[in-house]
């Protein structure tokens, strides 16, 4: 596998019961790449290791003036001086190779995992540990992958060049045979120790980042309240705590360096006596002692990798862990259902009811269903399942099913064109307009159609007056990460056009509309009703604008539905819906010791839902910062 060979066709189905599996997975993915680097290393350290033979038979050839010798010196040198050149230069060419194409691998397997969990990942996994691994872990992955070549190339140098030294002089190779091992393994006890310390680094740092990457997704809010200080105390407080963990965890593997740099002094100054002697009686000559030297003082290069290679490891084992416990997570928790109908073709989107079957929510085909939940997370959990991304820890869970075929049994693809959910926090990515809207859809709707029934036509007008060098063009206008130029009303809008112009056969929408005011609003429900006219929709939310021009409205209670109906027959039977949507309490509904539908944790502002008093503080702080500007 080359570089420009990338990206992979298919990056495999990764071996994720483990990290040390998924290390050896990829490895074995890149026996190629490894074998080559292997071959590369065996010439680069044979090369040096030679050197010191050319050395000697000069050496010996000057004391002995024998010039026929020299000249073999001089040409040993030259040779294992252009074996190092090309050892040296594609070592570094296929290490290089090698980690790119890890790294790559794996970024790709995160990068297909993101697409299919969508944004479940965010909610199964931290998102600081999603930046941790899809970053730093990634280069620490593909750092012990192309290191494995390297020190297996180093250590067959060892043994060949032990066992070489013991040929050519058996006194003094006896003595580095026996101590070669000894040095390679030294710091072996203080592993453990080490590999504590960084593991206990990288915690603190990845709460750290979680921290940091929490503050700035609420700093609108932490200003709004005035805790942008108290939360940067703790962001210093737990840098600190990195940078004393880093300090500690330096210590230990600059005591592991040192080891390794001075046992191999140590056995060089032993050698160096013991040749003496050895000269002095006449047991060896003058070169010997020069390529035992030689062969001694250039075992430090191999040696070193023994350091790299369990460095590599300590660092890339949890970053793999992490890596593992990300690609593990799928998009359904069921394995076994009994035999349903079959969607038909390959590839073709079924069509039909909507059905949950774990809370009886039903949205009939071609039909405005309004859902309404006291409980803003069970919407949310029901937007989800309605997407076909099962609870977490929801083993066993029924799967949705829409005509009668479980969103679980479809190719993810077909099932992502079947039903679309757009959650309540929904993300602008920066681009223009125009590539906003760029986005898979049937080409039966508009981008033009889908502005207007989201009411963009303000959104339009402000991004044609800041298109100075577009010709007014708000299609050409580029909006910010996350839309941040803009009020979250008018993200709102905008990325429900975005959904809009897709055109699924089921569109789940999350409290579309708790940014904008109640005029908007109205306008807004009634333009999708008319460009989802038969259509499947549903709409999770409970202000009465929207229910009131729903086709059929449920009532979701304790995780079930409890009623159904249109919004006017509901208000009249039904105590739980008005104190739902008009607020109302017990005492003023008259319904006896009716337990409440909205959790303690469904904070209302003022009869505004969470999501609207967001909405609304977000626009109100635009303005401030628009006068203060």
């Amino acid at each position: 596998m080359q570089i420009r060979d990338l990206p992979y066709a298919d990056p495999g189905e990764p071996d994720v019961r483990s990290g040390s599996r998924f290390l050896l997975w990829l490895g074995r993915r890149q026996l190629g790449g490894q074998l080559s680097c292997l071959l590369w290393g065996l010439l680069l350290h044979l090369g040096i290791a030679g050197l010191p033979l050319g050395v000697g038979v000069a050496v010996q050839a000057v004391v002995d003036r024998d010039g026929g010798r020299l000249g073999l010196g001089i040409g040993l040198l030259v040779a294992f001086g252009l074996a190092i050149a090309a050892g040296d230069t594609m070592v570094h060419r296929v290490a290089v190779t090698n980690w790119i194409t890890a790294a790559a691998r794996v970024q790709q397997l995160l990068s297909r995992k993101t697409a299919e969990l969508g944004a479940m990942l965010t909610r199964r996994v931290a998102a600081g540990e999603v930046v941790a691994v899809s970053t730093s872990d990634v280069e620490k992955i593909g750092w012990f992958v192309e290191a494995v070549s390297r020190f297996a190339s180093a250590a067959v140098a060892l043994v060949l060049v032990c066992v070489g030294l013991v040929l050519y002089q058996p006194d003094l190779g006896l003595v580095v045979a026996l101590a070669v091992p000894v040095l390679a393994l030294a710091a072996l006890p203080l592993l453990p120790r080490a590999t504590r310390r960084a593991d206990e680094q990288r915690e603190k740092a990845g709460k750290a980042t979680e921290l940091a990457s929490d503050t700035v997704a609420g700093l609108r809010v932490l200003r709004g309240i005035g805790g942008e200080e108290l939360f940067l105390g703790r962001y210093r407080a737990a840098s600190q705590e990195v940078r004393r963990a880093a300090v500690r965890s330096a210590r230990m593997w600059a005591l592991i360096a040192a080891i390794q740099v001075l046992l191999p002094g140590l056995l060089l100054v032993g050698v160096v006596v013991y040749g003496a002697v050895l000269a002095l009686d006449g047991r060896i000559t003058i070169g010997q002692l020069v390529t035992v030297y030689g062969a001694v003082a250039l075992t430090h290069h191999p040696l070193r990798t023994f350091e790299e290679i369990a460095m590599a490891y300590s660092f890339s084992r949890p970053s793999a862990q992490r890596a593992a416990r990300v690609l593990a997570l799928s998009r359904t928790a069921t394995t076994t259902r009994a035999p349903l109908p079959s969607p038909g073709a390959p590839g073709q989107v079924p069509g039909g009811d909507l059905y949950d079957p774990v809370t009886g929510v039903l949205a009939p085909a071609g039909r405005f269903t309004a859902v309404v939940c006291g409980d803003p997370d069970a919407a949310g959990r029901l937007a989800d399942r309605l997407g076909g991304h099962p609870p977490e820890g929801g083993e066993g869970h029924s799967s949705v099913l829409l005509g009668g075929v479980p969103l679980d049994e479809l190719p993810l693809e077909t099932a992502r064109t079947a039903v679309l959910v757009q959650d309540k926090d929904p993300v602008l990515l920066s681009g223009t307009l125009a590539e906003l809207l760029d986005v898979p859809a049937s080409g039966d709707v508009t981008a033009a159609e889908a502005l207007e029934a989201a009411r963009c036509g303000d959104v339009l007008d402000a991004l044609a007056q800041a298109s100075v060098d577009t010709g007014g063009d708000p299609m050409r206008t580029r909006i910010t990460e996350r839309g941040r130029s803009l009020s979250g009303g008018q993200r709102q809008r905008l990325a429900l056009a975005r959904s809009l112009v897709t055109d699924p056969e089921a569109l789940v929408l999350d409290e579309p509309t708790s940014a904008v005011d109640s005029h908007t609003e109205a306008r807004v429900a009634a333009g999708i009703k008319r460009l989802r006219a038969g259509r499947t929709t549903v709409v999770l939310a409970s202000s009465p604008l929207l229910l009131d021009v729903a086709d059929r409205v449920v009532l979701v209670d304790g995780g079930t539905a409890v009623a159904a109906g249109t919004h006017r027959e509901l208000l009249a039977r039904e105590p739980r819906y008005r104190a739902v949507v008009t607020r109302e309490t017990d005492d003023e509904t008259g319904a006896p010791e009716a337990e409440p539908v909205a959790a303690p944790d469904d904070t209302r502002h003022g009869g505004l839902t969470d999501g609207r008093a967001r909405g609304l503080e977000e626009e109100l702080q635009d303005e401030l910062e628009g006068e203060s500007a």
